[in-house]
């Protein structure tokens, strides 16, 4: 397997999007909390990129946003930006939830 691009993707998302929320309304928490995530995220597809079975970082943070901003979009009926991240988080969980159930198969290099 090669380079994790889908974790890597979702990584820049986050972080991405914690910095418009930074440049659109000010806020620093979303900063700061966009580039932890992304930054946990991205050393996670890393890890993943060396290890496809070493999926449990990315695992974890993606359970983790998906809970929060899911609860925050419950909360709060907006799609953006929690519903997006909470999307992206559940699909990001399933992937590796289904390499640690066996459900697919990826070869070590």
């Amino acid at each position: 397997m090669g380079l994790d691009l889908i974790g890597f993707g979702y990584a820049a998302t986050v972080a991405a999007g914690g910095i418009m929320g930074y440049v659109k309304a000010g806020s620093t928490p979303s900063l700061g909390a966009g580039l932890l995530f992304g930054s946990i995220l991205c050393v996670g597809a890393y890890m993943t990129t060396q290890n496809p079975n070493n999926y449990y970082l990315s695992l974890g943070t993606s359970a983790v946003l998906a809970g929060v901003m899911g609860n925050r979009f419950y909360n709060s009926g907006k799609f953006m930006p929690a519903g997006l991240v909470a999307g992206l988080s559940l699909i990001m969980v399933m992937r590796y939830g289904a390499r640690g159930l066996g459900l697919v198969t990826v070869k070590s290099n």
